[in-house]
């Protein structure tokens, strides 16, 4: 089956616990429609780039999924439908990465940044 990771952003008024009963939930409609949940986190409140809905903070909650497309398919219409959830992205992916995600390490765990390459010299 394909492999998917999805990324999801929950209204700021809601409590920690009902944010990870969201991922219970959408954990439940993967299963239910033939798919795993192979891993999941909750990356916690975090302020966003713009406002959505006029909300400038979000929970954040990370799947990632082992499911065939039916099965994504109606996990994103039913979390559009939601009220509490104001976007999802799931992209698909070759293969998981193992461990946790970067929102999950620490900063002195993640590395230095390097040179990217795309600058020429400063002057």
């Amino acid at each position: 089956m394909p492999l998917y990771e999805h990324v999801m952003i929950a209204r700021q008024d809601l409590s920690n616990a009902q944010a990870e009963g969201l991922i219970e939930h959408f954990t439940a409609v993967i299963s239910d429609n033939g798919g795993s949940v192979v891993g999941t986190e909750y990356w916690g409140v975090k302020t966003m780039a713009y406002k959505i809905n006029k909300n400038r903070k979000g929970h954040y909650m990370y799947l990632r999924t082992d499911a065939p497309s039916a099965a994504v398919q109606e996990m994103e219409r039913l979390a559009r439908l939601h009220d509490d959830v104001m976007r999802v992205l799931s992209v698909k992916v070759e293969a998981h990465e193992d461990g946790p995600t970067v929102q999950m390490q620490k900063r002195d765990e993640r590395g230095e940044r390097g040179d990217r390459g795309d600058r020429g010299p400063r002057r």
